[in-house]
């Protein structure tokens, strides 16, 4: 059974739970799952990466290209 055939069919059984905590269950497992999923996908940056995103972003401020905190705030009122 291909993996779309499995998750069908598990969200089939998972459509017929009627307990409660079980169902409780099942989703604390998920947000677990996807929480580990996500660290599997994190790649750290290299020193020389870190350095370039600093140096644009020195060369940013200097050449006045950034946003005051006010004015993003202000966006999201």
């Amino acid at each position: 059974m291909d993996l779309q055939s499995r998750k069908i069919a598990f969200i089939q059984e998972f459509l017929k739970l009627k307990n409660e905590e079980a169902v409780s269950r099942l989703e604390k497992l998920l947000k677990k799952e996807k929480k580990t999923s996500i660290g599997e996908d994190f790649k750290p940056m290299t020193k020389e990466e870190l350095n370039q995103r600093i140096n644009q972003s020195e060369s940013d401020f200097k050449n006045n290209r950034f946003k005051r905190t006010s004015e993003l705030l202000s966006k999201y009122e």
